[in-house]
């Protein structure tokens, strides 16, 4: 993908694979994320480290990240420097085996082991999303398990392992390129020829399907840490990435918390002071969508009382505004609250599509998803496109107290 921005002398080059954690399998979990730290551990042409240097040399960032459905890769430099980016990715997509070694795997097994106990285990309220997914999702989904791993997936990851899962995720076949920033596009595809061109397409890769209804029944655990506040987790199965539905939570879920004088936050956060924070958002996930609406209790407030609190301000949203409880802070104010979070979330979109690495990232996202770039530039639309009757209808079906999974966390030593 070629987006041509000649207004400032720089390229954004971002690379998808289309590999996330749902292609690992259970006992061989982490794959994907130990591939984000092993593809800058150098190549047959380039050394351990030598991808970061090279591009800080010329002035160049680079960074990567991994989720369920993908892992990218990207660079931003100075455009005169564009083949240096061509020939480091094309180098690690065609060349990464023959410089992997047990050192170097056991190198980034530590450091993502270390990354785990940082992030997860050793992080209040660190497993809870964990746990949270674990009553969202069946044993046999592949959003079940934790896009960094479990510890013991890691520990266990031999060479072998890791060569194969390699080949069978990391080639063109595979990868959408997206170049976004100031560069003649003839000259490019000349570059991306040189580069890429030679290197084997490799067999197409079986995607994983895994659609899911909402859930059939309420699910609810609790768990304790060693945390000083109780935290409510809230989930519910929603339409995935890309679809009406999903749009629609989106908006639901800015809606509710984006700000202070929305919903959620004024009613709990300022005006009864029964949470210190509430949040709600979405995943982008391709298979199914998770609306997550979490929250902490202040101190003294029953985790009860602030989770009955919330199930009214949801069972507000779902019901017409002639029925809705007037305990409800959304009732009949549901459309001024809808245009509040669509300007909101609108500003955040414009504001992002000015950065050129944003854009490249985009059209990389709906090319591998979708094979359409051109919705990279519509997000917008598909917000202004979400009305009140839209939002009481997801509410309704997606949003009751029987597809609901609550984890509750309490402070070590409180008994739920």
């Amino acid at each position: 993908m070629l987006h041509r921005e000649p207004s400032l002398p720089l390229v954004a080059v971002n690379l998808w694979y289309h590999v996330g954690s749902k292609n690992e399998k259970p006992g061989r979990t982490g794959f994907a994320h130990l591939f984000e730290h092993m593809l800058f551990q150098g190549s047959a042409n380039v050394g351990t480290n030598d991808h970061f240097r090279y591009l800080q040399e010329v002035g160049g960032v680079a960074n990567g990240s991994t989720w369920y459905d993908r892992t990218n890769y990207y660079e931003t430099l100075p455009s005169r420097h564009l083949d240096l980016a061509l020939w480091l990715e094309s180098d690690r997509m065609g060349f990464l085996l023959p410089g992997l070694t047990a050192e170097k795997l056991e190198n980034q097994r530590q450091v993502v082991m270390n990354e785990r106990r940082q992030r997860v285990d050793n992080q209040p309220y660190g497993r809870a999303m964990e746990r949270l997914f674990e009553l969202l999702f069946p044993e046999d989904h592949p959003y079940r398990w934790p896009v960094i791993g479990w510890m013991e997936d890691i520990e266990a990851a031999t060479l072998d392992d890791v060569r194969a899962f390699f080949s069978t995720y990391y080639g063109p076949s595979n990868a959408v390129l997206t170049l976004a920033g100031d560069f003649e596009p003839a000259a490019a595809l000349a570059s991306i020829e040189r580069w890429f061109g030679g290197l084997p397409a490799g067999a197409p890769v079986q995607r994983v399907r895994a659609p899911l209804p909402p859930l059939a029944h309420a699910v609810r655990a609790s768990m304790s840490d060693r945390v000083q506040l109780s935290r409510l987790y809230f989930a519910f199965r929603t339409e995935p990435f890309g679809s009406s539905g999903w749009w629609t939570a989106a908006v639901t879920a800015n809606l509710l918390t984006d700000g202070k004088s929305s919903p959620l936050v004024h009613d709990l956060v300022v005006d009864r002071q029964l949470a210190q924070d509430v949040s709600a958002y979405v995943y982008p996930t391709e298979e199914v969508g998770a609306f997550l609406l979490v929250a902490t209790a202040r101190p003294g407030v029953d985790a009860e009382r602030l989770a009955d609190r919330i199930r009214e301000h949801l069972d507000g949203l779902a019901a017409p505004a002639a029925t809705a409880s007037p305990r409800s802070a959304l009732g009949s104010g549901l459309d001024g609250e809808l245009e509040r979070a669509r300007r909101r979330t609108l500003a955040g979109i414009y504001s992002e599509l000015q950065t050129l690495d944003h854009r490249a990232d985009l059209l990389s996202q709906y090319t591998t998803f979708f094979d359409a770039p051109e919705r990279a530039f519509h997000e917008a639309e598909a917000y202004e496109q979400v009305d009140v009757a839209a939002i009481r209808a997801f509410a309704a079906a997606r949003l009751g107290p029987a597809n609901e999974a609550l984890l509750v966390v309490e402070p070590e030593g409180v008994r739920s």
